[in-house]
This record gives structure tokens, C-alpha cells and sequence, in this order.
């Protein structure tokens, strides 16, 4: 049994850029879908497929590597609402990282969103990881 589903999540991806792989398979749920589509939208995946043929199901997720320098685009994975210690921002308190070169991925009331999105709907909720 995992007891933090996002943690396991966040490795996995951060173990294969570590390990040079070009794609990782991991247990599905709804939560971890909305952050790969997320992930995908800001361009630090190349692609994804949702495999529902088990009763679980998994996500495979194509990781992209920079084509001159084969520098992968995910440079740190970070988690940062943990089960023992949840970190809430509210709409004004929201995180900028990197100075906007990376993304906070913010679970709302409006669902999952990056913290930019968040601001604009002005929508505060739990920071649960930063990807930059």
C-alpha cells in the first residue's frame, strides 16, 4: 500500500529523467491524470496514453529530452503538500517559481490547475508540487 499516490507519482518521472529514459509507466488515478495533462500542456512532456485495460490502469508518459543537448526539459520534480503536512496558498499567495519559468500545480475547488491558471480564476487551493 503507498500512503502518498503524488510522491510515488513525482518519483517515478523524476527517477527516469535521472536514469536518461524516454518513457515511464505509472498506476493510474484521476488526480495523477489531471496532472500529466497539465504536465503536457506546459510542455514538459512529449506524450501520454491512458491504459484503462486493467482495473486500475496506467499512464505511460513520454519524456522529453532537449534535441542539441539531450538535456531532459524537467529539471526538478518537487513535492510539496505532503499527507503530514498540507501547504494551502490562497489566490493571492500563490507561489511564483523561478520567476514564471516554472509551474505550481494547485488542486482547487475548480480542479486541478497551475498556480498561474489559478491566479486568473482567483481561486486559492493545495500547492501540490512545482515543476520547473
Amino acid at each position: 500500500m503507498n500512503t502518498d499516490p503524488i510522491a510515488d507519482y513525482l518519483t517515478r518521472i523524476r527517477n527516469a529523467v535521472a536514469a536518461s529514459h524516454r518513457v515511464v509507466e505509472i498506476p493510474a488515478s484521476k488526480l495523477k491524470k489531471e496532472i500529466t495533462k497539465i504536465l503536457f500542456d506546459q510542455g514538459y512532456i512529449l506524450s501520454y496514453k491512458f491504459d484503462d485495460s486493467t482495473a486500475q490502469g496506467s499512464i505511460k508518459i513520454a519524456l522529453k529530452y532537449d534535441k542539441v543537448t539531450k538535456e531532459p526539459v524537467i529539471k526538478k520534480i518537487q513535492r510539496i503538500s505532503k499527507p503530514g503536512l498540507r501547504k494551502y496558498a490562497g489566490a493571492n499567495e500563490l507561489p511564483r517559481i523561478l520567476n514564471g519559468l516554472g509551474i505550481a500545480i494547485v488542486s482547487t475547488s475548480h480542479g486541478v490547475m497551475t498556480g498561474k491558471q489559478a491566479q486568473q480564476e482567483k481561486v486559492g487551493g493545495e500547492v501540490l508540487c512545482y515543476v520547473y
